[in-house]
This record gives C-alpha cells, structure tokens and sequence, in this order.
C-alpha cells in the first residue's frame, strides 16, 4: 500500500469522534471517543480523559535514564534555537576526554563559530536578539513580552528599518513597544538607562516602529503605574487603594492628558499618603517615579482642584 493510500484511509484524531461498543455506567448512552476525552453523548459524562499523549517524550531508553526531547522552538534566537553547541572537556556522558580531543573540539567550535552565520544580516539579528534578552532580563518581563520584543525586532529588519540606526537603540524600542502593546507600565527612560542609549535615540527608534510597523500600543495612564509606586514605596493596601480611586478619578475628568503619567501616579500616592496620615514625602515620590518634587506639587495641586 502507498503512502498516499494509508494517509487518505487513516483518521483525523484531532477532530473525529469514534463511537465505541462502551455503554455509559450512569446512563446506558452512546458513548464516543476522540484525541482528548471519552463521553457520553446523552449525559455529559466524562469517562475517560487524553486518550493521546501530544507532550514530548519523556521515556528513558538506555540506563543513564536519558531523555529524547529537545528545546522548543522560540522566535528569541536568530535561528529559532536549533543551533548545536559544542561542548568542553567532557562527552556526552559526563567522562573526561583527552588533550588531543579537546583540541580538536577547540577547533571544531572555531569553525562553527566562524560560518555560523550566513550573512551581515543574520550577524545583526543575533546581537539584536541577546540585547532584547539581557533587556527583557533586566525589566524583569515575561517570556511572551520578550518573544514579542523579539519578534518586532526581526520585523523591523525585515523592514530594513535598521539602517542609519543602532542595533541597540532598535532593540530598546522594541522592548518598550512589546511593553506598550502589552500595557505595562515601563517608561522610555527606565528602557533606555538598562539599554545604556540616550533616551532620544530610543524615543525616534520606536516612533519609527510605531509609524512603519502599526503597532498596537496601548496609551499609558497614571492608574497603570500606581501599583508598581506603591510597592516600590511599601506603602499600605489602603493607600494604595486610594492612590488609584484618585488616578481614575483623575482620568475620567481628563485632567491627566499630556502629563507625566508616573509623576502623576507619584502624586497620587503622595496625597493618598497624607489623607490617611502617613508622612510621604515629595522627596520619596518622586525619587521612584524618576519626577521633580516640583512636578509632584503640581499634580498634588490639581488633584486637590479637580478631584479632592
């Protein structure tokens, strides 16, 4: 039989459901089965769950207890995380290997080292991606943000929107449009301080991904860096709490357009803190907003006139 004729007999177990010569044990109904779970057609009742294993596989083969699977795929390296390591001083099973065999391991990732790369462009988009890493390490972000950052970072070479600009300052600025898109509270210079670029160089960087690329950036308001504040300050649920009923407040009245968005959350804290009696100072705000104390007074001053 051809191949051709064992695809177009076999089954799709992913969709198609089976009907077995099973009875339901609560209902005497049809009971069917799929790739996921064994159910009583008439009742509901789930019999039997994952008929199918879809995870990797785990089962050993040889004594050492050796396991067959590798790393997934991922878009944080340039050649989705297939590439092969060579490594030092040991094989394969942990024993010591000869000077003469380290010398030639030596050379073989001198090599590898050598033609790993195709291209200038695929040398870029390696060193773009570790500085998107090392950033999304430093800011302490999830996985799926800096996937994403990784990602928008290989659409802007794609884009060819690279040239005349640093690698650096292109990969900061996708950081903080993946934080944007993501609706986290980061500010452009807490990207740029961790990227070591100049503010302005990753400020132009990400208009000109906003513009080119469409990115769907979320507008930052004060209520979203109230929580980040209030924990960096160690401030009490109860200030917290009303730190954010005055940031919403503020928002609603539109009084929050063109400010500081962390200023302002510092402000509101500032108030917040000294409603409920707890001596905040200006100093203290504004330090971890990255503001003035004078920019803390006057947000102070117009969360009195508008919401207080």
């Amino acid at each position: 039989m051809a191949t051709r004729d064992i695809y177009e007999s076999g089954f799709d177990e992913d969709v198609q459901a089976e009907p077995t010569t099973n009875q339901c044990p609560e209902c005497d109904g049809r009971v069917t089965t799929n790739a996921v779970e064994t159910v009583c057609e008439d009742c509901g009742l789930v019999i039997d769950e994952q008929r199918i294993d879809h995870g990797p596989e785990w089962r050993a083969y040889d004594d050492e207890e050796r396991e067959r699977t590798g790393a997934p795929l991922t878009a944080a390296r340039h050649d989705r995380g297939l590439s092969t390591e060579i490594g030092r001083g040991t094989d394969a099973k942990g024993n010591e290997i000869s000077g003469q065999k380290r010398r030639r391991l030596a050379r073989m990732r001198r090599e590898q080292t050598r033609g790993r790369w195709r291209s200038k462009a695929e040398r870029n988009l390696a060193h773009g991606l570790g500085e998107v890493r090392r950033l999304a390490s430093a800011l302490e972000l999830s996985n799926s943000v800096r996937d994403q950052a990784c990602q928008l970072f290989r659409s802007a070479q794609n884009e060819d929107l690279l040239r005349g600009r640093s690698i650096e300052a292109i990969a900061a600025a996708s950081v903080y449009g993946a934080c944007r898109c993501n609706g986290l509270s980061r500010l452009v210079d807490d990207v740029s301080e961790m990227a070591r670029v100049a503010e302005s160089r990753v400020t132009n960087a990400y208009k000109t991904l906003n513009e080119e690329l469409g990115l769907p950036a979320k507008p930052v308001s004060p209520s979203m860096f109230v929580p980040r504040l209030a924990s960096d300050l160690e401030c009490p649920d109860e200030i917290r709490q009303r730190a954010r009923t005055l940031a919403e407040q503020a928002e609603e009245r539109g009084v929050t357009t063109g400010v500081h968005p962390a200023g302002f959350a510092a402000a509101c804290l500032y108030k917040a803190g000294r409603d409920k009696g707890r001596w905040l100072t200006q100093s203290e705000a504004a330090d971890v907003a990255n503001a003035s104390k004078a920019t803390v007074r006057a947000h102070r001053d117009t969360l009195e006139e508008q919401v207080a």
